[in-house]
């Protein structure tokens, strides 16, 4: 919906995430959220350990940010904490950087796929959210 509506979220974490009292999904703090018609932006925002590569290094980005931070949210929401976190905030750019994942030996290959396409250093390289929808774990999650 974000997305369709030029709405670029940029501060997508648990946090932000609110659950209703019928299990609908809604998005919260709009703070960072840009509205832009040219789906370009170049302002460093967000929290730490969300933040995409592009950002990091003072690049332009678009609206994929969003898709890196759902794949954070995926690897958090599996193991307890984001890839990236470290106790600096250099080394956690480092992290960032070299695309530093350590996938545990429980996570199953299905999510290590889906998440290993959103933490892709490219933007261009991400898979979108139609495609995430369309994902085998995902298809195969939301049937159980």
């Amino acid at each position: 919906y974000c997305h369709a509506n030029n709405v670029i979220h940029r501060d997508l974490k648990p946090e932000n995430i609110l659950l209703t009292d019928d299990d609908n999904v809604k998005l919260a703090d709009f703070g960072w959220s840009a509205h832009t018609n040219s789906n370009r932006r170049k302002t460093m925002c967000g929290t730490l350990d969300y933040l995409p590569p592009e950002m990091v290094d003072g690049k332009i980005y678009d609206d994929s940010v969003d898709q890196w931070c759902l794949g954070i949210l995926c690897y958090e929401f599996l193991v307890g904490f984001p890839p990236f976190e470290s106790e600096t905030t250099e080394a956690t750019y480092d992290k960032i950087r070299r695309l530093e994942v350590d996938y545990p030996r429980f996570m199953s290959s299905g999510a290590k796929d889906l998440i290993s396409k959103l933490l892709r250093s490219s933007s261009g390289a991400r898979i979108n959210l139609v495609d995430v929808m369309k994902h085998f774990w995902i298809k195969d999650s939301m049937g159980k």
